[in-house]
């Protein structure tokens, strides 16, 4: 029988290396690094037994003068690595997929504070992270020649691995070819500077290296960040971006496009629909015969499908579809579109970078856990006793931990207070931006109902003595967590209940994540007169590291909401804690600050049959973000089904002392 996805089943040819399907998980940082090897293989092998096609290793450091420093990325400094790049081949090949490396150089990115070499790039001038008090040497031609031979001996050894692609790498502004194509960079006033012709000469020159080096065993693949939409005076599609891939384009085998930096490749469902890349690289397919592959968080089979009818795109490239669904590719080809997990576009799994550990995803609980705990996203252990359990509370942390139960063969009751599911995924998904965050109740929800063994009952407020009278062999208790504010005063539970709140109003931002730039949005929209205050220098703080920030700077300036940051409130009164400046405050303030545990239940419940029988789940264990509670819900369901890795013993990679 015939698919109206079979075209995403169709084989594709990367010069001498068949694609056995347009699903193709691009490279990304995992988290792991060189000396965590175990679990960022096991991630990857993950992807490839789900269905992506072609797998690519993620960032991967060409020599000492690439470190990343805190970043903890792959490495192919020497033939040490060799047996770490083979294992990972051999481990994504058991599935039949095809598997890549992204060689690259960090350039004026790099940090060096491993190797504590200089950092090089194409002129002199500070790194090209300003937080941090380091500069970059100017490289000369011996500098070049050196870099040219590093990367032809990193490919050489990646070859020898058995890599069926090999990367050139000059995209995100985080490699040193497309450091030595920016105007704004390279100052240069040789050969490899000025002229767009002498500033493409590097990227040229390394890509017919490695073209050389494969030797028609390999595909030859270009990361190209074709646009800086984040740049002023950027790199764009409508100009240099375009002439690059003109000038260049039949000579890789496969062209990788995207846009820089990560901020705009990796922009959150608040500020971009699926897709938004496409119109920056409409052009290319008219310009090479070569096969191209693109992002924009791609969740949509419909939307998949349609880009490669209409010529846009030859493979579907995805990283956070890929987190989010490391199975989304085999359920298509089995038709089972409801039980896809797509990304939210929370950039959770983003943030995790920032700190330099294995990512975390809101929708996918097993994610960098495959070998440390022995998670897998889609088998759950079978019990060989049915049970009965009861969980109260159907948000976050109650869902997944009904689901995973479910799934192990037990029977489950879900009792909620509310008229309708989800917790604060509901309430929060009806905020600005944020209707993608329901993909995780609705996900969980369809599940359990398609399930005779599982049974969600709404309106249903239980008390201690009710849950006492429950038969259940065990109760899980996922209430959550509610927002403190002082009493007779708004707050931001009146706000997601939807309340109205007379203005004018201060939103005063002690939690630093989205919430209170979320809500000032909503309130704006609903025609309030809002102001935004934090003791922080900065707005909104911790999105940061979900790459957020500066477009929720730019949103809450477009409504013409006022910015107060270094602000405490004295009384009524704005205090700017650098200038000493007073500003009195008119009207209503709703603090964004803590969040306490709705845990009355779990102890009156406890008191009265024990806690053997009762456990505490998500934020009602202890507040966090919506990851952290799907997270709790996976890990205390796994616990109460025997798992002995689901508590703090979990399998380590522990170094070995050479003697």
């Amino acid at each position: 029988m015939t698919s109206p996805y079979d075209i995403l089943f169709e084989p594709v040819q990367i010069g001498p290396v068949t694609a056995p399907n347009r699903f193709y998980a691009v490279p990304h940082a995992t988290g792991h690094g060189w000396h965590e090897p175990n679990g960022s293989i096991a991630l990857r092998a993950t992807k490839a037994e789900g269905g992506w096609g072609t797998v690519i290793n993620p960032m991967t450091e060409i020599s000492p003068d690439a470190d990343m420093g805190n970043h903890p990325l792959d490495r192919i400094w020497d033939d040490a690595d060799l047996p770490r790049h083979i294992a990972n081949v051999e481990a994504i090949k058991t599935h039949g997929a095809r598997v890549g490396i992204e060689l690259a150089h960090g350039g004026m990115r790099a940090r060096n504070y491993h190797s504590g070499l200089p950092v090089k790039g194409p002129s002199g001038g500070h790194i090209l992270r300003p937080e941090i008090p380091m500069f970059t040497r100017a490289m000369d031609k011996a500098d070049i020649t050196k870099f040219r031979e590093n990367h032809r001996a990193a490919a050489r050894r990646a070859k020898k691995a058995g890599y069926d692609i090999l990367y050139v790498y000059a995209a995100h502004d985080l490699s040193l070819l497309n450091h030595f194509l920016s105007p704004n960079i390279n100052h240069r006033t040789d050969e490899y500077g000025g002229s767009f012709e002498n500033r493409l000469r590097l990227l040229r020159e390394t890509l017919e290296d490695t073209l050389e080096i494969a030797a028609g065993d390999c595909a030859v693949a270009l990361r190209f960040s074709v646009d800086e939409p984040d740049k002023p005076n950027g790199i764009r599609h409508t100009g240099e971006g375009r002439d690059v891939i003109e000038a260049l384009a039949e000579l890789p085998d496969l062209w990788d496009i995207n846009i820089a930096g990560w901020p705009a490749d990796s922009q959150t469902a608040r500020f971009a629909d699926e897709g938004y890349q496409l119109p920056f690289m409409d052009f290319v397919k008219s310009v090479t015969s070569k096969p191209v592959v693109g992002v924009g968080r791609f969740t949509t089979p419909d939307t998949m499908v349609s880009n490669i009818k209409k010529g846009r795109l030859d493979l579907i490239g995805g990283a956070r579809p890929s987190i989010a669904d490391p199975f989304l590719p085999n359920k298509i080809r089995e038709g089972r579109l409801d039980d896809i997990r797509e990304c939210i576009g929370c950039n959770i799994c983003v943030s995790m970078d920032a700190y330099g550990v294995p990512l975390r995803c809101t929708q996918n609980p097993t994610i960098a856990e495959e070998w440390r705990r022995n998670w897998h996203p889609e088998i759950i252990p079978q019990t060989s006793r049915k049970k009965s359990y009861l969980i109260v509370g159907s948000g976050p942390a109650g869902l997944e931990c009904a689901w995973t139960l479910l799934r192990a063969g037990h029977t489950v009751t879900i009792a909620e207070a509310s008229a309708v599911a989800g917790g604060r995924v509901t309430r929060e998904s009806a905020l600005p931006g944020l209707s993608s965050w329901a993909r995780v109740r609705d996900y969980r929800t369809y599940q359990l109902a398609q399930s005779s063994d599982a049974n969600l009952y709404l309106e249903s407020p239980l008390s201690a003595s009710d849950i006492a009278e429950f038969d259940a062999d065990h109760i899980v208790i996922a209430t959550g967590a509610t927002w403190h504010s002082a009493p007779n005063v708004p707050s931001v539970e009146d706000v997601l209940n939807g309340k109205s709140i007379d203005g004018p109003i201060t939103i005063y931002d002690d939690d630093h994540f989205y919430m209170a730039s979320a809500i000032a949005e909503k309130l704006r929209l609903d025609g309030a007169d809002v102001r935004y205050a934090t003791a922080q220098p900065v707005v909104a703080g911790w999105t940061d590291m979900t790459l957020e920030q500066d477009r929720i700077i730019d949103r809450l300036q477009s409504l013409n909401i006022p910015l107060h940051v270094n602000s405490t409130i004295q009384d009524q009164t704005l205090l700017n804690t650098l200038s000493g400046k007073k500003t009195r405050i008119e009207g209503q303030i709703i603090t964004v600050g803590h969040r306490v545990p709705n845990d009355s239940l779990f102890n009156e419940t406890s008191g009265l049959i024990g806690t053997d029988k009762v456990t505490l789940c998500g934020d009602a264990l202890v507040p966090g973000t919506i990851q952290a509670a799907v997270h709790s819900g996976h890990r205390i369901a796994r616990h109460l089904l025997g798992d002995p890795l689901s508590g703090s013993t979990v399998n380590r990679e522990v170094p070995q002392i050479l003697l």
